[in-house]
């Protein structure tokens, strides 16, 4: 009789530039028991950001608005995906305290996808912002917008409220991108952040992650494609799988290779170019104002 071997799983560790320190100091516990407190809903905890300490050391912090229901299934994002809650109108105000409790000198501010709302969250987003300038004057504020489906009246409302810096993400190469990213599309990306441009935004930036597959030469065309809509600022990082359902990490990128995207982003007359492992899209954001 035959015993049955169990097959062992191979378990691949990270490369060792891809660990960090649990974050410290003050600032960083007194921010921390902060949120925890009056529950605020900040991307860099649900996210489990490895610079959060970093990030709020240095006065800045991410939030994510309309809920936390997205209606597109993007392959490599952690945030749940389905039916949308009715949206919550008191959510500026909550957003607006939140930066006013944390003392926030910089604030990004996302969201999720709403596809199910005729002006996609635009509202909700101007009425954000000017919540935080009522209560917060002396933050300054990005915005990482998603694409509202090109609509040109949606991205106006954004536009239109003024915010130091307009952001949205490539996410990846074009050739990816309907694996990626599914209900998006890299034209569509891009015209999104011509727009903006051209209307007069002072900066705007982008953001792809490594790692799902992509080849040199089609990052090094992505951006291009960037610098040809005038782009200022661009985040490359690591791809990182947020559970077993999501897209595999298809390569780990070594930090040479990162340095090289760097060089070549600053060649293409980038105004910043902020390229390694755990670069995330607000890594260093308030460098971004300069």
């Amino acid at each position: 009789m035959e015993l049955a071997t169990k097959e062992k799983k191979v378990f691949t560790p990270k490369p060792k530039w891809l660990r960090v320190k649990l974050p410290t100091g003050k600032k960083y516990t007194d921010l921390r028991s902060l949120v925890d407190k009056y529950q605020l809903n900040t991307i860099c905890t649900s996210g489990s950001c490895p610079n959060m300490g970093e990030c709020w050391t240095e006065g800045t912090a991410t939030f994510m608005i309309l809920g936390n229901i997205c209606t597109r299934s993007c392959g490599f994002c952690g945030v749940k995906t389905g039916r949308p809650d009715t949206l919550d109108w008191d959510e500026p105000e909550k957003v607006a305290r939140s930066i006013k409790l944390m003392n926030i000198k910089h604030a990004v501010i996302t969201s999720v996808d709403r596809d199910d709302l005729k002006d996609m969250g635009s509202i909700l987003w101007a009425e954000t912002v000017s919540a935080i300038r009522r209560m917060n004057p002396n933050t300054t504020l990005e915005t990482l917008i998603p694409d509202f489906q090109g609509n040109k009246t949606n991205i106006d409302r954004i536009l239109k409220v003024s915010p130091e810096v307009i952001s949205h993400n490539m996410e990846t190469v074009k050739r990816l991108t309907r694996e990626v990213r599914i209900q998006a599309k890299y034209e569509r990306s891009l015209e999104v952040l011509n727009y903006l441009k051209k209307q007069g935004a002072p900066r705007t930036k982008s953001g792809i992650m490594l790692g799902l597959g992509e080849t040199e030469d089609e990052v090094i065309k992505t951006l291009r494609d960037l610098s040809n809509v005038n782009l200022d600022i661009v985040t490359i990082g690591q791809y990182l799988q947020p559970s077993k359902n999501h897209l595999p990490v298809k390569e780990f990128i070594s930090p040479e290779q990162f340095k090289k995207y760097e060089a070549i982003g600053l060649e293409l007359g980038f105004r910043h170019v902020e390229s390694g492992a755990l670069v995330r899209s607000s890594y260093k954001a308030q460098k971004h104002l300069t």
